[in-house]
């Protein structure tokens, strides 16, 4: 069925003449009759009856109208909501990394001013970030995990359909504020530690292990107080006031150090290497706006982790 002729027909039923309908569509009257005819013979019965005072609906006719009238209201609705000829789609789900806001940041000066555009930047653990691409349209994704978990989660991303890439493999840093005796040690073990208050996010997901052995690898007990905060913004408030707190991170970017009257050093026992990885579903063709992000990443990581 031609949804453009079911538009004819419902502008013929609407003024009741094949001439006022034609005018009204910018349309030739003998094109109009010919589509009307075969949108007729497509359906195996008359939708108008041809009277001296014009283009009648029929009984089967009517019934018609009001079901395409309805019908083409909605395809109006879904045309609208997918149309993404200059609507600027982007959206990805990632872990509690300054160095991919940072990324993010510099990527928010591509949306085009003059355009829609519908972004979503989340934060949240391994597990949410796979479950948005699964369940929730989002489009790309961030995990993050020990390199001892490396196998674990290849065969979880093969088994749900989706692809990976290796972005950045590092070693947690140590931050505290600048004004923390940790700043005067001329190296700090994990015992030097155990005095100070760690920030913490709570949340982190092995596929294949328990909750409580997760927490445990991720959360030692050498640590007996913690503050566990979702939010990054936070964390960071917390440390620029805090003197007896400190955080593990992902290398910063020097502008967040200095705004927030921060030192970043590193641990001499830490010996523990992370991976994060970028997650999509197979077949997915990145868009522009995906190539520009994955580009000020990957400008991100070369800029923060070669001058850590």
């Amino acid at each position: 069925m031609n949804i453009m002729y079911l538009k004819y027909a419902i502008e013929v039923a609407k003024v009741g003449s094949i001439n006022k309908a034609a005018e009204n569509l910018y349309i030739a009257q003998p094109n109009l009759s010919r589509a009307i005819k075969e949108l007729e013979s497509s359906l195996g019965f008359e939708i108008f009856e041809r009277t001296s005072k014009g283009m009648v609906l029929t009984v089967e006719g009517d019934q018609l109208i009001r079901y395409a009238k309805t019908a083409l209201e909605e395809f109006d609705k879904i045309e609208d909501m997918f149309k993404t000829n200059n609507k600027q789609l982007f959206s990805i789900s990632v872990p509690r990394a300054s160095y991919i806001s940072y990324a993010f940041m510099k990527f928010s000066k591509y949306i085009d001013n003059d355009n829609p555009a519908e972004i979503f930047y989340k934060e949240t653990n391994s597990f949410k970030a796979i479950e948005n691409i699964l369940d929730a349209d989002y489009r790309l994704g961030i995990i993050r995990y020990a390199s001892k978990y490396d196998k674990y989660f290849k065969i979880m991303l093969e088994e749900k359909g989706l692809e990976y890439e290796l972005i950045s493999e590092y070693s947690y840093k140590l931050i505290f504020n600048k004004n923390s005796s940790l700043a005067d040690k001329e190296e700090i073990r994990y015992q030097d530690l155990k005095e100070y208050v760690e920030i913490a996010h709570a949340d982190p997901y092995i596929p294949s292990m328990p909750l409580s052995k997760v927490r445990q690898a991720e959360l030692p007990e050498d640590i007996d107080k913690r503050i566990y905060v979702f939010e990054r913004g936070s964390q960071f408030d917390i440390l620029s006031e805090n003197e007896n707190a400190f955080m593990w991170v992902s290398p910063l970017p020097k502008t967040y150090i200095d705004r927030y009257n921060l030192i970043q050093r590193e641990c001499k026992d830490n010996d523990k290497v992370y991976r994060d990885v970028l997650i999509y579903k197979k077949g997915y063709a990145f868009t522009k706006l995906d190539k520009l992000f994955l580009t000020e990443l990957t400008n991100a990581k070369r800029e923060i982790f070669e001058n850590k």
